[in-house]
């Protein structure tokens, strides 16, 4: 190999995509491709480019060909995007699924950046995979209540605060408390439970990990001072002892009897990761699990009506019959 084309000594060449990339641009924009010169400016061998321009021909199918005259690649036809995936029609039913899903979020601060997202992935598909989405449209649908009120910018402001390590103050509305509260905590999770966004953080004035729900935090800032979370720190386990997001510090087990009619519903679902089902008498079943918090369970079983009776523990069935005693003298 002729010395002028190496690479230069100590230099950092591009990633084979990003120089893709750069000669997508080019090309797109009707600029000189010219291997020696592009060998140069990206400190390869000009066989490295033409290698590089061979692939997006050949494998990427994309429409090049070379100008004698001018000694420079083109394009024969304008391209819309760089085929950055190749994928089954499985992936692209995969691909509109979550489409769908994200559907959930129209109308909120969230639809604009996933929208873009969204249009990123599917642009840079294959021209040649093409699919009638429009009969896929009529088969998928999925409908989601209560979506997250969360704030895009308090979204953005937590995630670089998680990554950065860095200690955040906001003021936060707890729902037993009339006035808000001045927090200052140490950002380790974003977690989406139930279609909501929570935030775990280690609040340093309580000495526990707790979770704030997204919508009720309210002029979060960056504190100019960082923390080590640490190692040991699981989300999964954080969340684990709980029936949704709030785990609690207990060790409740929780049994559940449902008559026929709910069990055929309850068997669908997993509800919790130490579930227990067990069958009994005319089709009825017991639902076992083991809870660190009772609170969200509760209002779980209360929505099951009298389809529903807790067998344990006993904390659980005393405030079950107070809420259902006080429920019921609203309708007398």
């Amino acid at each position: 190999m002729n010395k002028k084309n190496m690479p230069i000594a100590g230099g950092h060449s591009r990633p084979p995509l990003e120089r893709m990339h750069r000669l997508h641009d080019l090309l797109s924009n009707e600029q000189p491709v010219n291997c020696q010169q592009l060998g140069k400016d990206f400190e390869v061998s000009y066989k490295t480019i033409q290698r590089d321009l061979d692939f997006m021909r050949d494998r990427l199918n994309l429409p090049l060909e070379y100008d004698p005259t001018r000694y420079t690649f083109r394009y024969t036809e304008k391209v819309e995007a760089f085929p950055l995936l190749q994928v089954s029609e499985g992936e692209i039913l995969a691909l509109f699924v979550a489409q769908k899903v994200l559907a959930q979020y129209r109308g909120t601060p969230f639809e604009k950046t996933l929208g873009t997202a969204f249009q990123k992935l599917t642009g840079a598909l294959k021209e040649t995979v093409s699919f009638d989405l429009g009969e896929w449209g009529s088969d998928y649908s999925f409908r989601v209540t209560g979506a997250s009120a969360a704030d895009l910018e308090v979204f953005r402001l937590l995630a670089r605060a998680i990554v950065q390590r860095q200690q955040i103050s906001f003021s936060y509305q707890p729902l037993r408390a009339s006035q808000p509260e001045t927090r200052l905590v140490h950002p380790y999770h974003l977690a989406n439970v139930d279609n909501a966004w929570y935030l775990l953080a280690h609040d340093p004035q309580r000495g526990q990990i707790r979770t704030f729900a997204l919508p009720r935090i309210r002029k979060p800032e960056i504190v100019k001072k960082t923390f080590d979370r640490p190692r040991g720190f699981s989300a999964k386990k954080e969340l684990k002892g709980g029936f949704g997001v709030f785990s609690g510090t207990g060790k409740y087990a929780v049994k559940i009897r449902f008559d026929s009619f709910a069990a055929r519903l309850v068997r669908e679902r997993d509800w919790h990761p130490t579930q227990k089902i067990r069958e009994t008498k005319r089709g009825e079943i017991e639902l076992e699990m083991t809870l660190g918090a009772l609170e969200e369970i509760e209002r779980w079983i209360l929505s099951w009506g009298n389809h529903a009776t807790v067998l344990a523990p006993k904390p659980l069935i005393e405030s079950v019959k107070l809420k259902v005693k006080s429920m019921s003298k609203l309708y007398m």
